[in-house]
């Protein structure tokens, strides 16, 4: 196994389950430290801000700062940034992809959109969902924080951000651009922030589908732990392996 300078690391299903615990991830995380090996968190939630997911991270005893954090909000608020300074954007989305605009220097609107960005918004109503058909269908550009159609929580899987993009894309008949894994723009924008080398930096995590197809399509090598979405059972019918595989983080701290 070679030594990586930089790890991506997943967060509900690899350093949490909700609201439930993951033993090996504190452990993970003060290895990383004590080895001064740089770590980014990586997450396809756009609701929260950096420091209400670093509170969270600390509830469970993982050490986290706000800049360890990069969430789909803080990716597609830089992507944007970089395309225009200045970009007006019609939001459909929560707090943290509202704050995440607003330290860009986006600015947010009602109407005459340069882009639509579409993230999870538990207060949707069909009056957001006609406003942004509009400003579409008027020429802005769509962008969606990520694809995931349904997540995760403790009483089974609710729609996801990509379920809310779908209505909006089959209404104007436009596809979005997707910023979240397993996109590479996320992975992009996190390695740029890191600043590792693409062949010296891995990405964990626990969603074949979303962090370990973001790996691989970014040319990383990729760890899938089975404390969450993707078990052992199904790893002889993937497509493409993730590069090492381990029942939980501290089966991987044994071989660091």
């Amino acid at each position: 196994m070679k030594h990586y300078e930089g790890y991506l690391i997943d967060l509900d299903g690899t350093m949490y389950r909700g609201n439930e615990k993951i033993d090996a991830a504190p452990r993970f995380i003060r290895t990383l430290q004590e080895k001064d090996i740089p770590y980014l968190f990586l997450t396809n939630n756009a609701s929260l801000t950096q420091k209400q997911i670093t509170e969270k991270l600390n509830g469970f005893d993982i050490p986290a700062r706000a800049e360890d954090v990069f969430s789909t909000a803080i990716a597609t608020a830089t992507f944007l940034g970089r395309k225009k300074k200045g970009a007006r954007c019609f939001v459909i989305g929560e707090e943290g992809l509202h704050n995440a605009f607003q330290k860009e220097g986006l600015e947010i609107v009602q109407n005459n959109a340069d882009y639509v960005v579409i993230g999870l918004d538990r207060h949707l109503t069909y009056d957001k969902l006609a406003a942004a058909c509009l400003e579409i269908r008027a020429g802005a550009k769509f962008i969606s924080t990520n694809s995931d159609l349904a997540i995760p929580r403790e009483d089974g899987l609710y729609p996801g951000n990509g379920a809310i993009t779908a209505a909006v894309s089959a209404s104007t008949g436009v596809e979005p651009v997707f910023v979240g894994k397993p996109e590479s723009i996320i992975m992009n924008e996190a390695l740029r922030i890191i600043g590792t080398d693409k062949s010296r930096t891995i990405m964990v995590g626990d969603n074949y589908k979303t962090d370990i197809q973001a790996g691989i399509r970014a040319g990383l090598d990729t760890l899938m732990v089975f404390t969450g979405i993707s078990k052992r059972e199904d790893i002889g019918n993937l497509p493409d392996m993730p590069t090492y595989h381990v029942d939980t983080l501290d089966d991987w701290i044994k071989k660091m």
